[in-house]
């Protein structure tokens, strides 16, 4: 046998529906690209804080709308959404928060530091509907490790949600987006979203949106 014959093909990154046993491959991707698509390990009292908000919420609520991308057998990146975010608000405070109670109890403390400040989103799920995006009724979240970035795997996770938020009934979706981050803007761009005439309430964000059917 040849060295040839012992070389390791490479493997291909596939994309398949979201399993249960993927949710903490699931956080660390989370964490790992939090800051603005780069490593945000260390910068919050608990790795798992941004994953108890922007991830594991929608594995968990609403598994036929979330997607991972795997490779070798690791989750390296994925995409999760809702088709309703009204019906996701209610079921957030209704299902999740009572699962991550323990870790993140209620207080009256004037939120300061960076987890303080996540938790007072965590804290208020309907912050999600104080913007008027009734035409828009879906929304998304999507994260790959910076390995998996610019090599158009994005673009086949978010037609794949496309798809099944179509599928769902919901016509169009949105997102939210850090106005700075501006290499996440180009990609959303490319993805057929635009910005909508709306005010993010924090100030630091802007909202994107696109509609369900059509290509990326």
């Amino acid at each position: 046998m040849t060295d040839a014959d012992t070389t390791p093909v490479p493997s291909e990154p596939t994309i398949r529906p979201y399993r249960e046993g993927d949710l903490q491959q699931v956080y660390d991707v989370c964490v790992r690209t939090a800051d603005a698509g780069g490593d945000a390990r260390g910068m919050y009292d608990t790795d798992q804080v941004m994953g108890d908000i922007f991830a594991a919420p929608y594995v968990v609520l609403e598994p036929e709308t979330a997607f991972v991308l795997e490779d070798a057998g690791q989750v390296v990146g994925y995409i999760v959404g809702t088709a309703d975010t009204a019906a996701f608000v209610a079921a957030y405070r209704e299902r999740w928060m009572p699962q991550v109670a323990d870790r993140y109890p209620p207080t009256d403390r004037v939120a300061v530091t960076p987890t303080e400040l996540l938790l007072v989103l965590h804290h208020n799920p309907e912050r999600m509907l104080e913007t008027d995006l009734v035409n828009y009724p879906a929304h998304l979240h999507i994260d790959l490790l910076p390995d998996y970035q610019r090599r158009g795997l994005g673009k086949l996770l978010m037609a794949r949600l496309l798809e099944a938020l179509r599928a769902a009934g919901a016509p169009a979706v949105h997102l939210g987006v850090l106005s700075s981050n501006t290499s996440a803007r180009a990609f959303y761009a490319r993805m057929g979203f635009v910005e909508l005439d709306l005010v993010d309430p924090s100030g630091t964000g802007t909202f994107l949106g696109r509609s369900t059917s059509g290509g990326v």
